[in-house]
């Protein structure tokens, strides 16, 4: 498995991408907004495959976390 293309790690269940980061927010994508999952840890973004994990998760550990 291919890591993510950017982990981000939150203290937040809910999360929003619009893209931005190293681009400027109107060169990314529509802002979405994502819940984290307690099971899982992790969300990835449908447009740019950000990851997102909440810290303290089973998906915030060295090994990457299994697909779901």
């Amino acid at each position: 498995m291919q890591p993510p293309p950017e982990l981000i790690i939150t203290h937040h269940h809910r999360v929003a991408c619009d893209g931005s980061g190293q681009v400027p927010a109107s060169l990314g994508h529509p802002r979405v907004w994502y819940q984290i999952d307690d099971e899982v840890g992790f969300v990835d973004c449908g447009y740019c495959d950000r990851r997102f994990v909440l810290e303290g998760s089973p998906a915030d550990s060295p090994e990457p976390p299994a697909a779901s």
